[in-house]
C-alpha cells in the first residue's frame, strides 16, 4: 500500500484529503500543518507521495517542496493550491512538483492525479 504524507495548515482540508486517500486505497502515513513539519516528516517516514499545500505558516509549500526535492530528487509531490495561485503553481512545477490539484478538492481529480503519477 502506497504511503502518503498530507501537508496543509487547515485541519479540515487534511481530514478531507485523508478521507479521499483512504477510500482510494492509500495509507496516510503522516500529516503536517506547516512546511517545516512536512520536511521533517518526509525524512522520517519516507512516503511514496506528498500532497503539499502552497500557503502554510513557518515555511510555505514552495520552500518545503524545494527542500524535499533537494534531498530526494525523486520525490513525488502534488501541490494543492487555491484559485489564483497560478504563478506559484508554475514555479512549483518547475521546481519538481509532479502535479497540482485545486481546492476545493474533488475526490476523482485527486485520485486520478495520484494514479497518473504512480503509473508514469
Amino acid at each position: 500500500m502506497k504511503k502518503v504524507l498530507i501537508a496543509d495548515d487547515a485541519a479540515f482540508m487534511r481530514i478531507m484529503l485523508r478521507d479521499i486517500l483512504t477510500q482510494g486505497g492509500y495509507e496516510v502515513a503522516g500529516e503536517a500543518s506547516d512546511g517545516i513539519e512536512a520536511v521533517e516528516l518526509y525524512q522520517k517516514i519516507k512516503p511514496d507521495l506528498v500532497t503539499m499545500d502552497i500557503t502554510m505558516p513557518k515555511m510555505d509549500g514552495l520552500t518545503a517542496l524545494k527542500k524535499i526535492i533537494g534531498t530526494d530528487p525523486g520525490a513525488k509531490i502534488i501541490m494543492c493550491s487555491a484559485m489564483g495561485q497560478q504563478p506559484m503553481v508554475i514555479e512549483a512545477i518547475q521546481a519538481g512538483a509532479k502535479d497540482f490539484i485545486v481546492k476545493p478538492f474533488q475526490a476523482q481529480r485527486v485520485l486520478e492525479s495520484i494514479k497518473k503519477i504512480f503509473s508514469g
